[in-house]
């Protein structure tokens, strides 16, 4: 029988749509291979290898957190050293800590990068469990109340102290303008990272330049620490506060030491870091805890903080809410 014309194409068809299969099966096996390499999967294969149901402190953590092997950290990753990158990689005096408690936990603590404004609502969302990122413990923020408006925003957090840091200005090297403390302030401008301790400070001192009839302080909030350092290097403030152990960090690192220089003497506002956990989470609350009452004694908290040169910081006490 002769072949119908018609046919012809079709078969056509039917040997270029083999060879398409072949290729997306080839393509789907080399994927395979490889791996998602997202973030969100490579965090979770790394959670399964290290997932350690022997670990010392395991069976205390709630059953959804054993299963998923992960606990999922809201941080501000762009506050050298506390959190920041290197390569790629997150590093820093948190992520130090949170890598000890997950070896006596035998879960990942896994760090997501957020403005430092945005954790508590990230925690109300459910898209962190936790947050760790130099976040001072007070009252308001254990009450879920606004420290500027004084309005009740979230149902709060507890707090597992683990630093105790207080807040520091400085300015450009030899460009101190006078500025030798909070009440030098006066009439300059000063930029602070926004929602933290240091913004706070300056809007309680501002308040108090006008009550005694001064000039109120040019306050520029950014959303991270960075963003306020480069804008003291250009010379668009007169000042930088920040933690104890960011301005030292900054003052020794930035253009070799150069770019800056500490002002107004010790640290003031001396108040513990916490890592910040929702109200309705006591379990993990209360492992967390126990697993940072762990590292201490068993002496991987002293080296992270030798490691960062920040041992002068060491708790006493892990303290639940022992922010004022």
């Amino acid at each position: 029988m002769t072949a119908s014309p018609t046919r012809r194409p079709a078969a056509g068809r039917s040997r270029s749509a083999v060879a398409a299969a072949a290729a997306v099966a080839a393509s789907l096996l080399l994927l395979s291979a490889c791996g998602d390499q997202t973030d969100a999967a490579i965090a979770k294969r790394e959670a399964a290898k290290n997932r350690d149901p022997n670990a010392p402190l395991f069976k205390l953590l709630p059953k959804d957190v054993q299963d998923k092997a992960m606990i999922q950290v809201g941080s501000d990753i762009s506050y050298k050293p506390v959190e920041f990158r290197t390569n790629g990689k997150v590093t820093g005096i948190d992520p130090d800590l949170a890598d000890a408690l997950g070896k006596v936990l035998g879960v990942k603590l896994n760090f997501n990068n957020a403005t430092f404004d945005t954790l508590m609502g990230g925690m109300k969302s459910k898209r962190y469990d936790i947050a760790m990122s130099a976040m001072t413990d007070t009252k308001d923020r254990q009450q879920g109340v606004d420290s500027t408006t004084g309005k009740k925003v979230s149902d709060g957090v507890d707090f597992i102290d683990y630093l105790d840091v207080g807040v520091s200005i400085y300015t450009q090297k030899g460009k101190t303008q006078g500025i030798d403390g909070w009440e030098a302030l006066c009439g300059k401008k000063i930029a602070v990272q926004r929602g933290t301790v240091s913004h706070d400070l300056a809007k309680e001192q501002t308040k108090k330049c006008e009550e005694s009839g001064a000039e109120a302080i040019s306050i520029e909030a950014f959303d991270n620490d960075t963003e306020a350092q480069t804008r003291l290097r250009t010379a668009g403030v007169d000042a930088v506060s920040s933690d104890y152990p960011v301005a030292a960090w900054a003052v020794k690192s930035s253009g070799g030491g150069n770019d800056f220089q500490m002002v107004g003497g010790a640290p003031v506002k001396a108040a513990p870091y916490g890592i910040a956990v929702p109200k309705d989470k006591r379990q993990l609350r209360d492992a967390l805890k126990a697993a940072m009452e762990a590292i201490v004694k068993n002496g991987s908290y002293g080296q992270v903080l030798k490691k960062w040169n920040v041992t002068d910081a060491a708790v006493k006490e892990v303290k639940l809410n022992g922010g004022s």
